[in-house]
């Protein structure tokens, strides 16, 4: 009976890090509302396929190795690990958004080329869609749908700064709406300085992100290196053989979630903070309130 329960936890301990998981992923802004009943269905069909199949995985391994060992602290800790490990240690979405980043001074070069001969600043956004670089496609294309449709200039492309949802893609936005508003000739110009500006993000971005890379390396070997001493030491047998009783496990535990509280705590330490957005449907809310 103490083995079951013991089991039972311990799928539950795992249900709960996935449902974790996909809280720290986000969800859509118009999320479906759940009811008591199927939520929790819901909510688990709304994490990744591939972290289910981890989970999966990583639980089926813990009770052959509880089943071995003995050790029940493995039905827990090995799929936590498998889970947790590659999301902590990882850069995140940095990389992405650095990526996003340089579309976005492409994109803006590409506008200013096609303003300079002479034509509207909607049939130059029009004009860039087969250019467009991948990463900010969908966003562009959202913006020359909107455009088509007849909706008012300056709304669509407040629009496009949501879809963007950076502080230099609102910096991006802001002189497209300064170009909407008054149609002058200079907007080329002013949109080539804004792309050397980009750039110049770019290379800060990256700088910074070079800077955070470093103790997530060194958090990742520590990682390695223990986990490698902790087979190691599990291998060996007499000197883990305290850790093997029921109050040796609850130790063990508290040891290796305060350990995992460190990597947490590491990596939000890593993620540094996002610029503030300036333009949006959101800032102006907020702005109304």
């Amino acid at each position: 009976m103490l083995e079951f329960a013991a089991a039972l936890a311990a799928v539950l301990v795992i249900v709960g890090i996935m449902l974790l998981i996909q809280g720290l992923r986000g969800t859509p802004e118009q999320a479906p509302r759940y009811t008591s009943r199927d939520g929790l269905r819901e909510r688990l069909n709304a994490i990744p396929k591939r972290t289910r199949q981890l989970a999966l995985i990583g639980i089926a391994v813990g009770f052959i190795v509880a089943l071995l060992t003995g050790w029940v602290i493995a039905i827990v800790a090995v799929p936590a690990a498998v889970i947790g490990l590659p999301l902590l240690l990882s850069s995140g979405d940095a990389e992405d958004r650095i990526v996003r980043l340089e579309a976005m001074e492409e994109w803006a070069r590409s506008l200013a080329g096609v303003l300079t001969v002479g034509v509207g600043l909607e049939q130059a956004i029009i004009a860039t869609l087969r250019s467009t670089p991948k990463a900010i496609e969908p966003e562009v294309n959202l913006l020359a749908a909107r455009l088509r449709a007849r909706w008012p200039t300056q709304d669509a492309i407040r629009a496009f700064a949501d879809d963007l949802d950076d502080a230099t893609g609102d910096l991006l936005a802001a002189n497209l709406l300064l170009g909407a508003q008054r149609r002058g000739a200079g907007l080329a110009a002013v949109l080539d300085s804004v792309a050397t500006t980009v750039a110049e993000d770019v290379r800060n971005r990256r700088a910074a992100e070079a800077d955070r890379a470093k103790p997530r390396a060194t958090a990742r070997w520590v990682t390695i290196i223990t986990v490698v001493v902790l087979v190691g030491l599990f291998l060996s047998g007499s000197y883990v053989e305290p850790y093997k009783t029921p109050l040796g496990q609850l130790i063990l535990a508290v040891l290796l979630a305060a350990y995992v509280g460190a990597l947490i705590w590491m990596r939000f330490m890593s993620r540094g903070s996002s610029p503030t957005r300036f333009i949006g449907a959101e800032v102006a809310a907020k702005a109304r309130q």
